[in-house]
């Protein structure tokens, strides 16, 4: 059943576009994880809570306008945001219960307590707690009267790893029960962990990530693999996707999303939109599966997406760079070897 319908949300600031229109749809149960830049996740939330002006689309809720209805549709909705704060004269306990009666709420405070690590704690003030603590304090706070729809801005953020296993695991624990929930992060990696649909939000728009559970995927690659016919196995399987690894998960992207590829002690590093993935392939490997999607070897340690490539810049007669359209107008060395390679890939 589909909880929050996005459709066609863009929003600009002047002549600026901070993310061109999009659609998504959020279902009881799913944990969706949108990674972008920490401007735009704080943005893309007010825009949702109604303290942002939206440019054009709408966002639905139980056939409501989500970012105009925000105080009717409260009582259904929690958020956690980055710079939440809280009152530090009182205890955790004595804060929830603030909260629990605000909602009319008849959820246990003891046994939320226990589920953020903090039942011990629940006495102390609030300002004898740790940044972690608060965090976690907060979204105990956040789903003190079972929402059915939980916001979180970059949940683990600077929090310990105490925290990001609590968090973990009460996210979980919520799309278990059918709640959903949305996360804005501006960490890949923490995307990946906490979801299981993750999307990029950029000036490209909305674009869902493949992630592949690694110990999953290979069990099932294995039973494929029992019930298959030996000819059936030789035949050769064109994959385009280039897998990274993050933890204990695959993301797969398409050759067009990559900017470059560097090379650093042995291992190949995929950069993409300024983030950096370690790769299991090695730059020869890599070399040979990207060829046809325009990429070149410009130097031993390196790999260019040719349609990235904005400038080419000769520092003297022998040192050469390729500059790229990238966030960080990156610049990869260009072999005095590879020039006459590259002259001729372009019709010079």
């Amino acid at each position: 059943m589909t909880l929050l319908s996005i459709k066609q949300l863009e929003k600009r600031n002047g002549n600026n576009v901070l993310f061109p229109p999009f659609d998504l749809d959020i279902h009881k149960g799913e944990i969706v994880a949108i990674h972008c830049n920490a401007e735009v996740g704080f943005q893309l939330i007010q825009m949702m809570i109604g303290k942002l002006p939206v440019s054009n689309g709408e966002m639905i809720m139980f056939d409501l306008p989500f970012n105009t209805n925000y105080k009717k549709l409260c009582k259904h909705i929690g958020i956690v945001l980055l710079h939440d704060s809280a009152y530090e004269r009182l205890t955790p306990k004595d804060y929830l219960l603030f909260f629990q009666g605000l909602y009319h709420s008849s959820t246990n405070i003891d046994s939320i307590l226990q589920k953020v690590g903090l039942h011990e704690k629940r006495r102390q003030t609030i300002k004898k707690l740790t940044y972690s603590e608060i965090k976690r304090l907060n979204i105990a706070r956040a789903i003190i009267h079972q929402p059915e729809l939980i916001i979180m801005e970059e949940p683990d953020q600077n929090v310990d790893l105490e925290t990001k296993l609590i968090i973990k695991r009460l996210i979980d624990e919520l799309a278990s029960k059918n709640h959903a929930i949305l996360i804005t992060t501006s960490n890949m990696e923490s995307a990946i962990s906490l979801a299981n649909k993750v999307f990029r939000l950029n000036d490209s728009g909305l674009k869902q990530q493949d992630i592949v559970d690694e110990e999953i995927d290979t069990m099932i690659e294995t039973e494929i693999l029992k019930d298959q016919p030996t000819e059936m196995i030789s035949q050769p399987l064109r994959f385009d996707k280039i897998p990274a690894k993050v933890n204990d998960k695959l993301i797969l992207f398409d050759p067009t999303e990559i900017d470059y590829i560097e090379s650093r002690d042995g291992i190949s590093h995929l950069f993409i939109k300024g983030d950096e993935y370690p790769c299991t392939f090695t730059l020869t490997e890599l070399d040979e599966r990207l060829h046809a999607f325009g990429f070149f070897r410009c130097h031993r340690s390196y790999i260019v997406n040719l349609q990235k490539v904005r400038e080419v810049i000769s520092w003297t007669r022998n040192s050469y760079s390729l500059i790229l359209e990238d966030p960080k107008k990156s610049s990869i060395p260009l072999s005095k070897g590879k020039m006459s390679e590259l002259k001729h890939i372009i019709g010079m």
